[in-house]
Order: structure tokens, then C-alpha cells, then sequence
């Protein structure tokens, strides 16, 4: 009934169709099967309307205590392979050439089909401290699954020694990752027909989204020559306008317009300070001369993802000195891509970046991870969980 091998942990979890548009609560079910038939501790936080789940699991420590300990984490949720041309069917795992291709295959069922190999070895295992999983749900459109685990962890007083996320990292350990923020923009103006552009029977509401547009390219040149931080591949924090829609017809001045932008953030640089500048702009100068043209125009943002970046751990940090000697080719790494390391860091966990596979086939037709890099990761974390267990506790 359930897989016995690393191989058939991974052709399962790859059989799950978990594009984040959907539930998630079928692999969930299964998981929890799994480990309830080994007597392991899962508890399932969902989302508010019950479509999906994390799940939280604890092998407890031989006296019973749940506190300390390592969490290895990963998200069930993958991206839509629509639109892509696949050379293998994308749930289902085809082994070629030492990789196994398929959908989240690294990203980041390969890392969570490794874990669950491991729990019969972490059930006999003689443990002084306890190890989890953390399994979440849209880690891909916001790490909304994130937030709520931590949240829920916060709250039950959950404390760990450090969390591995099992991103693909190449098997590197990465201590730093940025965040990201999503803004959709609303510019409501007044539309007439065309004839009659810059007058006041109309306010073209794409013309003040072009101004708005153009002030955030402007902001975005300027964080380009600001703070930087060379160990990440782009050394600075980013902005950019990636959607916009607008205007019904040529002949009519468009009445509304909608954007989104994104700025990924250096975990040192505040997204407070950086959102506040563009609506400066927008309360001092821009809907203040929208006003004059048209009485009741508005400019209204929605912050609709906000992940935060994850701050280098401290290089005196016993979870980072254990990981950083147990591996090894450790060299300091950190990532432009979000994840949901700063929300981990954010109650107090130390938390790295390490998993199997690249994030450069991450999202791409024919993903796939090595397998002698899953070899490789197995017995990382094993040494991990094992010294983990001699080292004392800092909960």
C-alpha cells in the first residue's frame, strides 16, 4: 500500500497532481495515513475554507519531549505545466541518465520523498531531541501555507534548533534569501469618448498609471546603486512593473487601468521604506494633479503577496556551525528567489536553504533531479539529524 523505496516515495508524490490551484488534501491524506501507521505525532493546520492543509509532524524524543530538534521543511504546492512541452508525462517519475524527470521533482517533492523514506529510520532512531516535518501548501503564490504554520507554531510555543527548507540549492547550503512583495495597482479615472481626451469630460486613467510606472522605474534605478550585497547573484533589491491592462477601446479614454509590480527586497532592506516612497509619490504629487483633472479619481494599491526575506544566520550559531562542518563544500551562498525561510526565521528558528536539484530546471518543462545528488542529500541529513542529537539545546 504505502512506497518502500526512495524511488516509489518519490513516482507517489510526483502522481499528485498539487499545482497550487488545487487541494492538496488528497497527498495530505496520504502522507498522514503513512505516518499514522508508524505511530508518528501529524498535526494538520488548514487554510481558512478547509481546501488544504500543512502538515506538521513530530518524532518525538525517547522520554517524550517534543521541544528542539531539527525541522525539515518543503511545500507539497508545485506550478502548472501548461504551456510547457514535456518530453515524459510530468506526474509521472521517468528515470534517464542517473535524473528523475518529472513535475516538482526538485521542486520539492524529490526533498519530501527523501524525508518520508527516512521515518522508519527516524522512528528507531534512539533520540534525545525530537525531529519534525513541516509540510506546507502555495508556497508558490506567496507562501501563504508559511505563514500560516508559523503563525500556528508561534502560537503552540514550537521551538526548534534550526530548520533545513528543502529547496534546490544543488545540495549547497544557502543563508540568505530575499523577499518579495506583489502590488496591484487600481488608477480609476473617467472615461468619454475619445474626441474629447484632455478636457474635462474625461480622465485617462493609463496616462497616470504611465506616470506611476515611470516613478517606480525610477526607484527601481535608484535601489539598483544602492545596498548591495555581492554574495547574492543580483547584489541589490529589484523592482518592476510585470502586468498591466487598460482601455476598452480606441476610441474611448480608459476610465481605469490595473498593474502589478513586484519589488524583491535584500533581507536587510525594509519593505516599509521602500512602498512608502512610491506612495508619497502618490499622496504629494500624483493623485493630487489626478484630482484636478477629475474630482474623484483614485489610486488604490493591494498588497497581495508579501514574503520576507530570510537574514543570514549568524556565523556563531550552533544549528549553522553544525551544518557548515558536516558539509562537504560549504561556501556562504545566498539566493534571489523567495522561499519561506523568513517567516521560519521571523519566530525565532535559524534556518537554512538545502535540497537536491537546480533551481535553474525548477518551473521548466522536463524538470528533474540528480540522483546521486538525492544520495548525497540522504546522507547529509542524516549526519545532520545524528549530530543534532549530541549537540545541547539552546530551547
Amino acid at each position: 500500500m504505502f512506497p518502500k523505496t526512495r524511488k516509489e516515495w518519490i513516482e507517489k508524490l510526483l502522481s499528485f497532481d498539487t499545482t497550487s490551484r488545487n487541494s492538496n488534501l488528497s497527498i495530505v491524506e496520504f502522507l498522514k495515513k503513512y505516518l499514522d501507521s508508524l505511530n508518528v505525532e501529524t498535526t494538520l493546520v488548514y487554510n481558512q475554507p478547509k481546501t488544504k492543509a500543512n502538515m506538521f509532524v513530530t518524532f518525538r524524543a525517547a522520554d517524550g519531549y517534543d521541544k528542539g530538534g531539527i525541522i525539515l521543511s518543503g511545500h507539497l504546492d508545485t506550478v502548472p505545466v501548461e504551456g510547457q512541452k514535456w518530453d515524459t508525462d510530468p506526474f509521472k517519475a521517468t528515470e534517464k541518465d542517473g535524473k528523475i524527470y518529472g513535475r516538482g521533482s526538485c521542486d520539492m517533492k524529490g526533498f519530501i520523498a527523501q524525508c518520508m523514506y527516512l521515518a522508519p529510520v527516524f522512528v528507531k532512531m534512539a533520540k534525545r531531541k525530537p525531529i519534525h516535518f513541516a509540510w506546507t501548501y502555495d508556497e508558490e503564490i506567496g507562501c501563504l501555507g508559511g505563514r500560516v504554520l508559523t503563525a500556528f507554531l508561534k502560537a503552540n510555543k514550537v521551538t526548534a534548533d534550526g530548520c533545513i527548507i528543502g529547496e534546490p540549492t544543488s545540495n549547497k547550503i544557502v543563508v540568505a534569501h530575499k523577499g518579495i512583495h506583489v502590488y496591484q495597482v487600481t488608477i480609476i479615472g473617467k472615461t468619454c469618448h475619445s474626441a474629447m481626451a484632455l478636457t474635462p469630460k474625461g480622465c485617462n486613467a493609463i496616462d497616470y498609471a504611465a506616470k506611476l510606472i515611470v516613478k517606480i522605474r525610477e526607484i527601481a534605478e535608484s535601489l539598483s546603486v544602492g545596498e548591495q550585497d555581492t554574495l547574492f547573484d543580483v547584489p541589490f533589491t529589484t523592482m518592476s512593473t510585470n502586468i498591466i491592462h487598460g482601455g476598452t477601446a480606441l476610441n474611448i479614454v480608459p476610465g481605469e487601468c490595473h498593474f502589478t509590480y513586484e519589488f524583491r527586497n535584500l533581507p536587510t532592506a525594509a519593505k516599509e521604506t521602500i512602498q512608502e516612497k512610491i506612495q508619497t509619490y502618490v499622496d504629494e504629487t500624483l493623485l493630487p494633479t489626478m484630482q484636478k483633472e477629475y474630482s474623484d479619481a483614485q489610486i488604490k494599491f493591494n498588497n497581495t503577496a508579501s514574503v520576507p526575506g530570510l537574514p543570514e544566520v549568524e556565523d556563531s550559531d550552533p544549528f549553522l556551525t553544525m551544518v557548515r562542518t558536516l558539509h562537504t563544500d560549504y561556501s556562504k551562498k545566498k539566493v534571489a528567489f523567495a522561499a519561506e525561510g523568513g517567516q521560519y526565521a521571523g519566530i525565532g528558528i535559524p534556518t537554512v536553504l538545502y535540497g537536491p536539484g537546480s533551481i535553474y530546471v525548477a518551473h521548466q518543462a522536463n524538470e528533474f533531479v540528480p540522483i546521486d545528488e538525492l544520495d548525497a542529500c540522504e546522507a547529509f541529513l542524516l549526519n545532520v539529524i545524528k549530530r543534532n542529537q549530541d549537540l545541547p539545546s539552546k530551547i
